[in-house]
């Protein structure tokens, strides 16, 4: 254990003075803000593997901390699901810029201005569904990052 550790220190050490920011490959978290040298696979796995055993990257990425940029609006259960349970019906009604599930989606997401909300759906409608097997989740993200 000592030995692990040890290493551990030594690599971020060696790694302090490199380059600063969130590396897109392993994304933000105590990983990425310790390692920050992304120049070869090892550093690269042990940025994933800090982030992924401790969980930080979770708690980064909801409270905008760790290099973590915070979405605009909170993800809920209640939009999850909606978003799970009406994907086609959300996907049409977003390619044609209004409809009944939009207004309940800014409802559960508590966007104010629903009318402009429809509309940076619609504009942003294949930056949203980038792909035929789109899941909620990539939806979810897709929208908080492109859409407010």
């Amino acid at each position: 254990m000592k030995k692990i550790l040890v290493s551990f220190a030594a690599v971020v050490a060696l790694c302090s003075s490199a380059m600063a920011g969130v590396n897109s490959q392993t994304g933000c978290g105590l990983g990425a803000m310790i390692i920050k040298d992304n120049s070869t696979a090892v550093l690269l796995a042990l940025q994933a593997t800090t982030n992924g055993t401790s969980g930080n990257q979770t708690f980064g990425i909801t409270s905008g901390t760790l290099g973590c940029q915070k979405t605009k609006f909170v993800m809920n259960e209640q939009a999850q699901e909606f978003v799970a349970s009406n994907m086609d019906q959300l996907a049409k009604e977003i390619a044609v810029g209004h409809g009944e599930s939009i207004e309940t989606l800014a409802e559960l997401l508590a966007v104010s201005d629903k009318v402009a909300f429809a509309t940076s759906l619609q504009e942003n409608y294949n930056s949203i569904y980038t792909s035929q097997n789109a899941t909620m989740s990539d939806v979810l993200d897709n929208i908080s990052t492109t859409t407010l």
